[in-house]
Formats: structure tokens, C-alpha cells, sequence
């Protein structure tokens, strides 16, 4: 039976069959070769995509630092401005009336005030050391420390030494190393 249709219709089979082949032969020399070289297209695609991606977050990255560097030297511009003494002369005004205040409000007595200035190595500041021994039961001289940690002068502990002294009241002795920075003469910011 499938000879007869094949007798019969020949020249429609052999058209078929012409077909076929033509059908392949353009597969293999012209759809295929351009499916591949799509195929590569979208994989360059693909693979620039993914680069520029990283490009951008690079740059994001990049363009963070930069603002976070020029926010961190305008917070240090502001700190050098606003919070450190222009010069020695700010400096011990605002130290030795600050904590003389402070003492009076915490009810402590002032035994012994030293200061004695000096120059930071590799430095645009200059610093002011201060010895500072106060007399007062305990309470006063949490909240005479607290104070100082608290004010706004740029003042830094060092040194803290408690002792008890001798008398009745059995009033402590609060010893203070301290130190605040100004602009080393001729560095103005």
C-alpha cells in the first residue's frame, strides 16, 4: 500500500523530499550559523550587563566614600571652629573658670589647680595639661564628674585618683589629670 501511494504520488513525494532537503540545507547554512551568533549576542549581553552592574556599584561605592570623606572633613572643620579653643588664652579661660563653676556647683572644694602647656608631635594642636585636686564627699564628686563629661568645653579625662582624707566630715580627695587642645599658634583651620 505505501508503494502504490508512492508509485501514484511521486511527484508530489519527490517535491516533498526536494523540499526537505532545501528546508535542511537552509537550516545548516543560514538559521543555525544565525541562531549561534544570537545565542553569542545575548551571552555578550548578558556578560556587559553584569559589567556595567559592577561599574555602577563601584561607583556608588566610589561616590560614598567621597561624600563620607567630605562630610568627615566638614565634621572637622566644625570641630576645630566650633568645639576646640582658638588659642592658650581661650583655653585656660574656658578650663579654669569651667571647672571652678563646676566645682562650686557639685559642692567640692578647689584644693590645687596646675596647668602647663606643651606642643602634640606631628600636630596642628597644641595642648594644655591640667592638675586639678578637689576635696567633697562622694556624691559631689560623681556629679562633678559627670559635669565635666557632660559640658560642652572639649575637655578630656587622663587620670582619675580617689583617696579618703583624715578629717571628721569624711570628705574624699579627688585627683584630676586633664587635657584640652586648641590651634597650635599659626594653624588657624
Amino acid at each position: 500500500m505505501l508503494r502504490r501511494v508512492l508509485n501514484e504520488q511521486r511527484k508530489f513525494v519527490v517535491l516533498l523530499a526536494v523540499a526537505l532537503v532545501i528546508n535542511v540545507g537552509v537550516y545548516a547554512a543560514f538559521v543555525y550559523p544565525l541562531a549561534a551568533r544570537v545565542a553569542d549576542a545575548d551571552n555578550r549581553a548578558a556578560r556587559a550587563d553584569r559589567s556595567l552592574k559592577e561599574a555602577v556599584r563601584e561607583f556608588e561605592a566610589a561616590k560614598g566614600v567621597a561624600t563620607s570623606k567630605e562630610r568627615a572633613e566638614a565634621e572637622l572643620e566644625t570641630f576645630y571652629s566650633e568645639v576646640l579653643p582658638a588659642n592658650i588664652s581661650t583655653a585656660r579661660r574656658l578650663t579654669y573658670l569651667g571647672l571652678a563653676q563646676m566645682a562650686r556647683q557639685s559642692n567640692l572644694r578647689i584644693v590645687r589647680r596646675t596647668a602647663g602647656e606643651g606642643r602634640e608631635r606631628d600636630s596642628a594642636l597644641d595642648h594644655l595639661r591640667i592638675a586639678l585636686v578637689l576635696e567633697g564627699q562622694y556624691e559631689a564628686i560623681r556629679d562633678f564628674v559627670y559635669r565635666l563629661e557632660t559640658a560642652p568645653e572639649f575637655v578630656i579625662i587622663d587620670d582619675v585618683t580617689i583617696d579618703q582624707t583624715r578629717d571628721a566630715a569624711n570628705n574624699l580627695v579627688l585627683t584630676l589629670q586633664l587635657s584640652t587642645y586648641y590651634q597650635a599658634s599659626g594653624n588657624a583651620s
